[in-house]
């Protein structure tokens, strides 16, 4: 569908036009961490988290195993497990669409804890580039990421990252282009979205690197995914089809609690911004 400018838009698998997606960064949660909560207290602590997006008007959540750093590429069936029901729990409690994401990258995990949970979508973090990072090589997922799909009884959409944060391209991989790797990446892989990240997290990409990718991406849809707020959420308004937003929204830093009158602001603009824009078409 094109609208008044004749520029494409796109709608995001399963969670509509321009979604506001927010994150719940969960507490420590792997058993191996001296720091883990208990199931039971990361379980409230994400109802609460998620209540307060439902009740800003967010459209859906991402809920991540953000604490259990220094990661693991591979955690394996702990992280799944208590993923799935965290994830679970937030489903049953709101109206919100929820995904999953497993770090650092653990794309079986990741799907395990969406497949168990009834999640809609999940957030793959290093999907057809190597990138160097530092929990170490992390390899490429897309193959092992549709071989599972396959065997997958329902359709849990893939949102893919380019370039992902907290991380660095692995040199040689294609040596003429990034554009060439993004080109491949959408021409070969399956992923239902791509997401752009800034360098770490809280960090913004550049509103010039989102228009290049949404140039490349075709009519794939992009999804921002790092460093949006309500300051400069209308710079990438008609460069992305989607808003990840996590740290802007907290009270004070990341690793704090969601702010209701910071998450209100940001979701009162877009839902402004999405009413300009259906009275365009």
């Amino acid at each position: 569908m094109k609208i008044e400018d004749g520029s494409e838009l796109r709608h995001i698998p399963i969670l509509g036009l321009k979604p506001l997606i927010g994150v719940i960064h969960l507490p420590a949660v792997n058993i191996m961490s001296r720091r883990a909560y208990s199931a039971e207290d990361a379980i409230e602590y994400a109802i609460n988290e998620a209540r307060k997006l439902e009740n800003a008007g967010f459209d859906g959540v991402i809920v991540e195993n953000y604490g259990d750093k220094p990661y693991h590429v591979k955690d394996g069936v702990f992280t799944a497990a208590i993923i799935a029901v965290i994830a679970r729990e937030v489903s049953r409690y709101t109206s919100l669409v929820v995904g999953v994401n497993a770090l650092r990258n653990d794309y079986e995990a990741a799907l395990a804890a969406a497949y168990a949970s009834g999640a809609a979508f999940v957030r793959i973090n290093v999907y057809c580039e190597p990138r160097l990072s530092m929990e170490g090589l992390l390899e490429p997922t897309a193959s092992r990421v549709e071989d599972i799909m396959s065997r997958i009884p329902r359709h849990i959409a893939v949102f893919a990252d380019i370039d992902v944060k907290h991380s660095l391209p692995f040199k040689g991989c294609h040596e003429n282009s990034e554009v060439e790797l993004y080109h491949d990446c959408i021409s070969r892989g399956k992923a239902d979205a791509f997401i752009v990240t800034g360098k770490s997290t809280g960090s913004a990409p550049d509103p010039g690197y989102v228009a290049a990718l949404r140039k490349i991406l075709y009519n794939k849809p992009l999804i921002v995914g790092s460093g949006v707020s309500a300051e400069n959420i209308r710079a990438y308004w008609d460069l992305a089809d989607g808003f990840i937003v996590g740290s802007s929204i907290k009270v004070k830093g990341v690793e704090t609690l969601i702010d209701p009158y910071k998450a209100e602001t940001i979701a009162r603009i877009v839902r402004d911004l999405r009413k300009q824009l259906i009275r365009g078409l």
